[in-house]
């Protein structure tokens, strides 16, 4: 290794550090040589809710979803669809849709990810082929999977790109308003939105911390044993983290469960199941 080579790698290594310890604080972790670069922009991802009005550049899109389409796919059955929404109008209607949030109408790009069930239906329909196996809970779990690693694919692209994002899981706040201003068809759901743009950097979000990895790295079975500990340090790292960032101090306990302690938190994604049975989902 030259000079030069020896003295990229200790940068990326440094940089790679620093990111860590933005992630995990006092409790970094041990990483395998060789990941510096990717692990790096993986490490920096943030989510982004102010944006400047600048277009994304030409072919965005299509950028996005091949990389979004190298993502695995169960049984290459590619359950999942994407519809990129720029029209302000439409973007102010979904953010009504989704708890009226500015950063989906501020965004020059908004891509919707779906759980798409219908093509492989109507290939069925076409083929004169039974679907039963389509009208199962587990189908649509790997439909909401499909789209899941489908859209963090993209998302790994666009920051490559220098773009900025964050997801929406309130589009499914009212699945149906969001289905008929999209023009889905049955066994179509909208999993999350994802806002694209260019931070607007006076906003200056920053790499919010996790957990600590004993917390959630279990080896050969399930065992929290540092759960308690590992809880009380995150919560105290992440209200210091709301302070620097001008946000009420809750910390992560009472997050968790404010969020999870009453159906009214789920701002009517406690009626998801009838909705999904009304956009054709079967569901047995």
């Amino acid at each position: 290794m030259t000079i030069v080579e020896t003295r990229t790698s200790r940068a990326a290594e440094d940089d790679v550090t620093a990111a860590l310890r933005k992630r995990y604080g006092a409790h970094i972790p041990a990483v395998a040589a060789g990941a510096e670069d990717i692990l790096g922009q993986l490490l920096a991802h943030r989510s982004i809710r102010s944006y400047r009005p600048d277009p994304v550049p030409p072919h965005t899109v299509e950028t996005l979803v091949a990389a979004a389409q190298s993502a695995a796919s169960s049984s290459n059955l590619q359950t999942w669809s994407v519809v990129a929404v720029e029209d302000p109008a439409r973007k102010q209607r979904l953010s009504e849709f989704a708890g009226n949030q500015k950063h989906i109408r501020e965004a020059p790009l908004f891509l919707v990810w779906l759980a798409d069930l219908s093509r492989a239906e109507r290939l069925a329909r076409r083929e004169g082929r039974p679907d039963d196996g389509i009208h199962f809970l587990e189908t649509l779990f790997v439909a909401i999977i499909d789209a899941a690693l489908a859209a963090q694919n993209a998302v790994v692209a666009l920051e490559a790109l220098g773009l900025g994002s964050v997801y929406i899981g309130a589009i499914r706040n009212r699945p149906q308003a969001v289905a008929e201003e999209l023009g889905l068809p049955p066994n179509v759901l909208a999993v999350f939105g994802l806002c694209v743009g260019y931070a607007d950097r006076a906003a200056d979000e920053d790499v919010k911390p996790r957990l600590r990895q004993s917390v959630i790295l279990h080896r050969e079975r399930y065992a929290p044993t540092d759960e308690i500990h590992g809880i009380a340090a995150y919560d105290e790292t992440l209200r210091d983290f709301q302070t620097s960032q001008g946000i009420a101090a809750v910390g992560w306990r009472e997050a968790v469960l404010n969020r999870l302690g009453s159906a009214k938190a789920l701002n009517g994604r406690d009626k998801l199941t009838e909705a999904l049975r009304a956009l054709g989902f079967g569901l047995k």
